[in-house]
């Protein structure tokens, strides 16, 4: 098929992919908004298998129906809980393959270099035997080249970061990798000089068209994904998830300019701008300076943390249930405990026995609870918990003082009043869902650890906490049959 077909269906699978994107900030359209994705992208691999320069048809079907058997094996193995590391994990794969975009436009630039040196001008070499793409590159100028040049090595510096970052944020998220913040003798010395590597090398490599220095930038990218992320300690993991996904999509764009592919441009733009602008949403919702977080967590509180005084007070089961029993409202706030627990199902059953008594039962939200941005709204519309009562940490947070009971079911840094209360701490500023302010508190919690971050938190020891140790699915499941 010519370029007409290629170039119409290149449109309507944009346009899909924007009404993806629009569909997927809403929890009632975004099933929808995912069928808007699934057909773009077909129609995009369709396009692309039958447009100008197809063929390896065999090779082509094979490794579509391989990557198919193996993105099902995997969706059905993993579980919500894992859902973070998944997605870092598909990142990587996303920055390889810009990767080997790249280096594969380099030596068809070689080959034709090759082919055109054996006549006097390109007009007259023997393209026949090429590709589409080669010949492609045959008909541009030399500024024309030079500017492929770049463009290839942006998208193979960007794709490099992105690729060890996320194998280094999969560690992190799959607890693999320490989620502390971690950085070798040199800390943003050795990133600094990493970046310029990469900036004389991008000169050396336009002069020159080497492999070379392509070979030396990428060793320095790979590097510099590495050592940002390890730096990144576990509360900004949220953070890097999104903006690793913002990487990626510019990965892709700066291949998309170097195949003259229109849709890849147009998909990594979407991707990368929207990841940023996640990112940036995110960083104030954790008051982190964005230009901080990305460059590995430069800068930061400093001095010694305030003491955590008093104790934790438990409670049992029945002294839970009588407090909802006698509340009037109630506010529930999940986190990644819920996730790892697998409660969400129990949680929705609480829900729907105190909403039965007439109770006001809501939600809170923050931004950045579970280590996935929308993971705890993910978990409650697969437990059939009610869109309207799942509220954001502004909607609601003026509402605790009014509020009989609030349950904390795994959360540790979004309700923790030392971002408020204690200026050294790793999170002070960032804001968090103020549920101390309620009458009674209750924390589900496994034990008395300081969560994924390592931050101790004040809210456990205060006069109106009681703490509801064990599995949150087996406390709720205890805690069901008493709720009148």
């Amino acid at each position: 098929m010519d370029y007409g077909f290629t170039t119409a269906a290149y449109v309507v699978a944009a346009v899909l992919f924007i009404l993806s994107l629009g569909g997927l900030s809403n929890q009632e359209s975004a099933k929808r908004a995912v069928w808007y994705g699934i057909v773009g992208m077909g129609l995009a691999v369709f396009a692309t298998l039958v447009g100008p320069g197809s063929g390896l048809w065999l090779l082509s079907l094979l490794l579509i129906a391989g990557g198919g058997f193996i993105g099902q094996y995997v969706a059905q193995r993993v579980q919500m809980t894992e859902m973070p590391q998944l997605v870092a994990a598909m990142h990587s794969l996303v920055g390889l393959a810009a990767v080997f975009v790249g280096y594969n436009a380099h030596f068809e630039i070689g080959n034709v270099a090759q082919v055109i040196a054996i006549v006097d001008s390109a007009n007259q070499a023997d393209l026949s035997d090429l590709g589409a793409f080669a010949k492609l590159i045959a008909k541009k100028t030399p500024a024309e080249l030079g500017i492929l040049h770049v463009e290839l090595f942006l998208g193979i510096f960007i794709g490099a970061i992105t690729f060890t970052g996320s194998v280094v944020a999969y560690g992190k998220l799959a607890g693999k990798v320490t989620s502390a913040a971690t950085k070798l003798p040199g800390g943003h010395a050795l990133n600094a000089a990493a970046a310029i590597i990469s900036l004389i090398c991008l000169i050396w490599y336009t002069a020159s068209g080497g492999f070379f220095p392509l070979f030396l930038m990428t060793l320095a990218a790979l590097f510099i994904g590495y050592h940002l992320i390890m730096g990144i300690g576990g509360a900004d993991m949220p953070v890097v998830v999104s903006m690793l996904n913002s990487y990626s999509g510019w990965a892709a764009a700066a291949i998309g300019f170097s195949l003259g592919n229109d849709l890849l441009i147009v998909v990594g733009a979407l991707v990368g701008s929207s990841g940023a602008i996640l990112s940036y949403i995110m960083c104030k919702a954790m008051n982190r300076h964005f230009v901080s977080v990305i460059l590995g967590g430069f800068g930061g509180p400093q001095g010694e943390q305030m003491a955590v005084e008093g104790e934790q007070i438990a409670i049992e089961a029945d002294g839970v249930a009588a407090a909802l029993n006698d509340a009037d409202s109630v506010v529930i706030i999940p986190g990644y405990g819920m996730a790892v627990a697998q409660a969400q199902q129990s949680v929705s059953e609480l829900v729907r026995k105190l909403r039965a008594q007439g109770k006001n039962v809501r939600f809170a939200i923050h931004p950045v609870a579970g280590r996935l941005p929308g993971h705890m709204n993910v978990l409650l519309a697969e437990a059939k918990v009610p869109y309207d009562i799942v509220l954001e940490m502004d909607e609601i947070n003026d509402d605790f003082p009014d509020t009989d009971v609030a349950i904390v079911i795994g959360s540790n840094d979004i309700v923790n009043p030392a971002a408020q209360e204690d200026p050294n701490s790793p999170i002070a500023g960032m804001p968090v869902l103020e549920c101390w302010k309620a009458k009674q508190v209750f924390v589900s919690k496994r034990g008395q650890g300081t969560g994924y971050s390592g931050i101790e938190n004040p809210l456990f020891f205060k006069e109106n906490t009681r703490m509801f140790y064990g599995d949150a699915k087996a406390s709720l499941d205890k805690l069901l049959p008493m709720i009148d």
